[in-house]
């Protein structure tokens, strides 16, 4: 143990993973042995051996908080959410107070759809530490993906009480405000972002939106263009722009260009995410508009 110690100082992993595998081998019991070695595969990016000696550690020591947190990191890390998510719990259990535990679990229930908890969780790191931002945006999230709007709104402000400078934040504020159909609100918070970094895409996107639902058909075209001159993936850009065209189209139906850039632009939207069931729609039925287009084309965009 000592010289595997002295090796880690110098940073020779290989050296040292000799030395503690020789003390796990004279005493399997030795838990600081195993927890060494899973430190050690850990920097060496052997996750899965890591895992392993982790395992062991907490197995041989349960009560040893830094070994169960180290494993629900890891469980976390190569996406094993069950698994973290009971190795967190554990983490909690021995230390209720760790804010990066409490953050982390809900972010696991959260990656699993289980907003509720999620939110539980969140709510307990703010108690422990309410000066992180960040555990405020995760708040907002899960009570978003809840339907609780109001919440949300509350928690994104409050994160960005604690930091203005996260045009990320207002992005996720403007979506919620968005969820309320309150798209001038959106527009406000998307612009602010927009001044902090000209360079967002899903800012310039969802301002987009935002004018669209205001039927600003220009100003949503102008910026869904900026938006993917900045990223040309962004899928929800290109399903804007072929609702504005068919707009323009079903007003003026000798003007079969639009109609045609429309489906085009509804195509590729869908060859960069194919899970839009609606736009598959849209494209299935663009000679039947219905009595009011633009009502149908702001559904199709929302869902």
């Amino acid at each position: 143990m000592d010289r595997g110690a002295e090796y880690l100082k110098s940073d020779d992993l290989d050296a040292a993973l000799v030395e503690f595998k020789a003390a796990a081998q004279l005493d399997p019991q030795l838990a600081v042995a195993h927890s060494n070695l899973g430190m050690i595969y850990r920097r060496m990016g052997d996750y899965e051996q890591a895992i392993d000696s982790f395992v062991e550690a907490v197995r041989i020591d349960p009560f040893s908080f830094s070994d169960t947190l180290s494993l629900a990191k890891l469980y976390h890390f190569t996406n094993r959410l069950k698994n973290a998510i009971q190795a967190y719990l554990h983490a909690v259990d021995l230390k209720p107070d760790d804010f990066d535990a409490q953050l982390n679990l809900g972010v696991c229930y959260q990656q699993t759809g289980d907003y509720a908890l999620a939110a539980e969780r969140f709510h307990e790191a703010i108690a422990i530490d309410p000066n992180r931002s960040h555990a405020y945006v995760n708040l907002g999230a899960a009570m978003d993906a809840q339907g609780k709007y109001y919440e949300a709104i509350r928690a994104y402000k409050g994160a960005l009480e604690r930091d203005t400078m996260q045009p990320l934040v207002l992005v996720n504020l403007a979506h919620t405000y968005m969820n309320q159909d309150r798209p001038r609100m959106a527009r406000n918070a998307l612009q602010q972002a927009i001044q902090m970094d000209p360079q967002l895409p899903s800012a310039h996107e969802a301002l987009g939106y935002c004018h669209f639902s205001l039927k600003n058909y220009d100003k949503a075209s102008a910026s869904y263009e900026t938006a993917l001159s900045l990223d040309e993936h962004l899928a929800r850009s290109y399903s804007g722009l072929g609702c504005i065209d068919m707009l323009r189209f079903l007003e003026d139906e000798t003007q079969s260009t639009l109609r045609d850039r429309a489906l085009e632009r509804w195509h590729r939207s869908l060859e960069l995410d194919p899970e839009q069931p609606r736009i598959r729609k849209l494209i299935a039925r663009y000679k039947s508009p219905t009595a009011d287009p633009a009502e149908a084309l702001l559904d199709q965009q929302r869902n």
